[in-house]
């Protein structure tokens, strides 16, 4: 069985706009925000709705201090909602801010979109470990908003136990993995003017053999033009070579057969009349 959610038109008012405009105004906030207020603000951009990049945050110069402060807990969450999971959080709890229900499940929806980024169709079987859920039904729901919230499109195959995802948001890019990245596209372009390079010469000898049919059909039609010709004065040739008598003779054979077909029919013309 499977359960599909439907996904929405992109317009003026989406999840995209407004995630952006969400984005935009909270990196607006933390560029003025100092101290306690800065924490505080933190606290907001992790629960707040339809917020789910955090890299230019990361960047704002208040945000960084916190890296080697006191409350760098509060940096490492942000750093985690940005590139990590709901498994590196339970495996770090010591380290970051402690997440109230509402972050908790955000994490989880970004653990989902991690999760669907890497493979298309993802056991329950994985998600349940990923995410620390022991009910299926609790992992359902939990897909459901997901999708609702836009960050996922798919489907729910109960019957295989799996989500099969047909598309996923984009995640925060490490600094780290852009060289990684820019390799694997100049590898992509690679293959790309391999493949466009085979089809040109593909076509090149598509043309070039294309050219020597043309050509030898045209041979051939000439050659048969030619032969007629050879053919037709060759015949031309043999009647002024054949002896004038030869000639008298045909031509006095031709007469004669004409004039006995003439004859039968005038006889049967006759008869036909006498019988009458």
């Amino acid at each position: 069985m499977h359960t599909e959610m439907m996904s929405h038109s992109f317009e003026d008012n989406s999840p995209t706009v407004a995630t952006h405009n969400a984005l935009e105004h909270f990196v607006a906030l933390a560029k003025m925000a100092k101290g306690v207020a800065c924490l505080h603000l933190i606290e907001q951009i992790l629960e707040a709705p339809g917020v789910y990049v955090f890299g230019e945050l990361l960047q704002i110069p208040s945000i960084m201090e916190l890296e080697g402060g006191p409350n760098v807990k509060y940096f490492n969450a942000l750093n985690l909602f940005a590139y990590g999971t709901y498994k590196q959080y339970l495996e770090r709890k010591d380290q970051v801010l402690e997440l109230n229900v509402t972050m908790k499940k955000k994490l989880q929806h970004l653990t989902i979109v991690t999760l669907a980024i890497r493979n298309k169709c993802i056991p329950y079987k994985t998600l349940l470990a990923e995410l620390d859920i022991t009910n299926v039904r609790d992992l359902e729901d939990l897909i459901i908003e997901a999708i609702y919230a836009d960050i996922i499109h798919g489907k729910l195959d109960q019957k295989n136990s799996q989500l099969e995802v047909d598309y996923a948001i984009g995640r925060d890019i490490r600094p780290g993995d852009i060289n990684q990245i820019v390799d694997t596209l100049q590898e992509w372009c690679d293959s790309c003017a391999a493949v466009l390079n085979c089809i040109e010469t593909q076509i090149h000898r598509a043309n070039a053999e294309k050219a020597r049919s043309i050509g030898h059909k045209d041979k051939i039609e000439q050659e048969i033009v030619n032969l007629k010709k050879a053919i037709k004065s060759q015949a031309i040739d043999c009647d002024e070579a054949m002896p004038m008598e030869m000639r008298e003779q045909t031509n006095h054979e031709s007469r004669k057969k004409s004039t006995k077909n003439k004859a039968g029919k005038s006889g049967g013309k006759s008869w036909f009349k006498m019988a009458n």
